[in-house]
């Protein structure tokens, strides 16, 4: 269904924001079609915030689909697993999507294994809590969403807390990506399923599923399945605006609460997660497949089949974008993520990791170099943060670098959303900034905590 539809029932939403083009009419229609197997793999082990993983296998051994390779390297940090049946052709440093050289594992796929997983479900009465927390951990999942924030550690509720509603994340705001909206129109029952899992060890009194009104198939495929639930789920629709899909935004339009400065939605007894995150969770208890795959957006107006694909993690980025025709003779850049949020791609030959939710490949016409100006106070910045910072004062300050000056101005509750970027008349780069500011008032807070020790 192309993304001009709308849903025609009630919306609700936050303040400010801003409206980019969507662009999801070029892969919304396209259902999820699954990455062929490629004769090799490369495996990072630090695919997620937090601690890298730490390899169980050496060069040689063979290796099954599924098989833990890799364990956790600490309590925020998640297991790895084997994506194909094959042997370790090597284990050392590989070129990371975010341009650095990281210690990784690669495996030579076995040409004549069938790659099929027999299903193992995961007795959940035989789990309590903690045991649940562990094997979300063992299962390797993180958020889908992009941040790749280890699951287990947002589901472990810490004591003196509650978690009284969970809430989904359906949004999917940024521009281009469908990824999560073939999800959820392929696979309600699953996204239910998960729900109904993570509940079993929450409690909690009711779940939402923030879904933006661009997706209104999306709405009815999980409105009739949560129909069927004893526990209460309820869909809501959400007006279409960015960034709608910040947890923080998503709270206030659903609820009618704002996340205070320097807390966290669990403060108010929230728990957010992405709809396919759950439904990672589902797939691992029901069936006993690890995180080994995830769906991936390839999209843009220089790709020359834009389509929504579930690849093996550690396929080779170059891969995936043969599997969709190549790129036209317009294209310019590759972004990973969608235009808002992404990041500048400079080369294919990496792997897709548990974060990559898309691959953006943009023509000459939308790539262009912006002249910077001075800044002239217009206030649009201002009237488009979510959060109802300055991102034009603290602008100033970054330029002249009075780091500490800009917490006086919260610098460290934004998001980094791009919402000021977007609307600057002047061509100013404030996010950019904003990132290199909180950059270095992290590693200010490291070395003095690190001092009074």
């Amino acid at each position: 269904m192309s993304s001009t539809t709308t849903y025609s029932g009630k919306t609700y939403t936050f303040n400010h924001g801003v409206h980019p083009k969507e662009f999801k009419e070029l892969s919304s229609h396209c259902q999820i079609q699954r990455m062929p197997f490629v004769d090799e793999y490369t495996l990072p082990l630090g695919q997620h915030i937090g601690a890298p993983s730490k390899a169980l296998v050496s060069k040689g051994d063979k290796v099954k689909r599924g098989q833990k390779i890799a364990e956790a390297g600490g309590f925020v940090s998640v297991a790895l697993h084997s994506p194909v049946d094959g042997v370790v052709s090597e284990i050392g440093l590989f070129d990371y999507p975010n341009g650095m050289a990281l210690p990784g594992i690669k495996i030579k796929t076995d040409p004549y294994s069938t790659q099929r997983m027999e299903e193992a479900p995961i007795d959940l009465e035989s789990l309590d809590t903690k045991g649940f927390i562990s094997a979300v951990q063992d299962a390797g999942i993180v958020g889908l969403g992009g941040a790749a924030f280890p699951s287990h550690v947002k589901f472990a509720v810490p004591e003196g807390k509650e978690c009284k509603y969970i809430m989904l994340n359906g949004c999917e705001c940024e521009p281009f990506l469908t990824a999560d909206h073939r999800v959820m129109v392929e696979h309600p029952e699953e996204i239910i399923d998960g729900i109904l899992i993570l509940n079993k060890y929450l409690n909690a009194e009711k779940a939402y599923i923030g879904i933006e009104a661009n997706k209104p198939d999306a709405i009815e495929a999980l409105k009739a399945v949560a129909s069927t639930s004893d526990f209460p789920i309820e869909v809501v629709a959400l007006q279409v605006k960015y960034p709608q899909g910040a947890e923080k935004m998503m709270i206030t339009a659903i609820l009618g609460k704002e996340v205070p400065s320097g807390k966290l939605p669990l403060d108010l007894g929230v728990l957010v997660a992405n709809v396919g995150t759950i439904k990672a969770l589902s797939n691992y208890f029901r069936k006993g497949q690890p995180l080994i795959e995830r769906v991936v957006t390839i999209t843009g107006t220089a790709i020359k089949n834009p389509a929504n694909i579930l690849v093996p993690i550690g396929t080779q980025m170059k891969e995936v974008i043969e599997l969709c025709g190549g790129v036209t003779n317009d294209a310019a850049r590759i972004l990973l993520g969608g235009p808002m949020m992404g990041a500048v791609q400079k080369s294919l030959d990496v792997p897709v990791v548990k974060g990559t939710s898309g691959i953006l490949i943009l023509g000459k016409n939308e790539v262009k170099d912006i002249e910077e100006y001075s800044c002239i106070r217009c206030g649009k910045c201002v009237d488009a943060c979510p959060l109802f910072l300055n991102p034009s004062m603290m602008g100033l300050l970054a330029k002249k670098g009075l780091w500490d000056e800009m917490l006086e101005y919260n610098i460290m509750d934004c998001f980094e959303c791009a919402s000021c970027s977007f609307v600057c008349p002047s061509g100013i780069p404030l996010v950019q900034s904003f990132r290199v500011a909180k950059g270095f008032l992290r590693e200010k807070a490291a070395r003095e905590k690190e001092e009074s020790t």
